[in-house]
């Protein structure tokens, strides 16, 4: 079944074109990497397929829904975005945070906990989220996302800024959600190596599209990397012309 297609969107801001004519598919089950230098669009992608930003052209179906004409299948996401740092002194529990992702209902103390054993942060319901490591409270945002029991999980650059070990854990877990929870999930990321470990379908981004296919496909083309790793390179110098 076909969970997500996302058919020639565009996207402009007053400069231009944050993202052109992009395209892609994502079937039950498959765990696809987005991968594109910064300022790519990858997230002004993602605020499109969450209904946050509204005025793309192109369309986006999701759950075989057109979300401009139906909400519905906006609430069965999970979204984690860019990881931001949470204040050490944030009086919120562990607990308390993961609540805040219900949507419906009152908040189910049996679905909190799930959602915490699901990314093993059960233990530490009761901590102050502030006291936590990066990758403790990263896991603590995926558990807020899982809380929902969503059919699509989305995340934006999910392992910046985490250690390798974390990372680690934290790729483990994906692919835990993804084979076993039976999860479709897409996934913004800086790092190759982790989106061909982990996903079976690539999207490349740089505005437009680059590549769409098997993750195979575009790992084992020379021609592709060398492309993508010079269109990356020059997005960083830039972005630093810039500053």
């Amino acid at each position: 079944m076909q969970i997500v297609n996302i058919d020639r969107v565009s996207y402009r801001y007053d400069g231009g074109y944050a993202i052109q004519d992009i395209s892609f598919s994502a079937e039950e089950g498959d765990l696809v990497g987005i991968i594109g230098p910064n300022g790519s669009g990858k997230t002004t992608l993602f605020n499109c397929m969450l209904g946050i930003l509204t005025g793309y052209s192109g369309t986006i179906t999701i759950f075989g829904q057109d979300i401009r004409k139906s909400k519905a299948p906006l609430k069965q996401i999970g979204y984690v975005p860019q990881k931001h740092a949470i204040e050490p002194g944030f009086p919120a529990t562990v607990e308390e945070i993961v609540s805040l992702g219900i949507m419906r209902g009152k908040p189910a103390r049996e679905r909190i906990i799930t959602a915490l054993e699901t990314v093993d942060m059960a233990r530490e319901k009761d901590r102050r989220i502030g006291e936590l490591s990066g990758g403790q409270q990263q896991r603590v945002l995926i558990a807020k996302a899982l809380v929902n029991d969503p059919a699509l999980l989305i995340l934006d650059e999910p392992a910046t800024g985490i250690d390798i070990e974390t990372q680690n854990r934290f790729y483990s877990l994906m692919t835990r959600l993804n084979k076993e929870n039976k999860l479709t999930i897409i996934m913004s990321s800086h790092d190759l190596d982790a989106v061909n470990r982990l996903a079976n379908r690539v999207a490349c981004i740089n505005r437009s599209m680059f590549f769409h296919g098997d993750t195979h496909e575009f790992f084992e083309n020379e021609d592709l990397l060398k492309k993508y790793s010079e269109a990356s390179m020059q997005a960083h110098m830039h972005l630093h012309s810039h500053h």
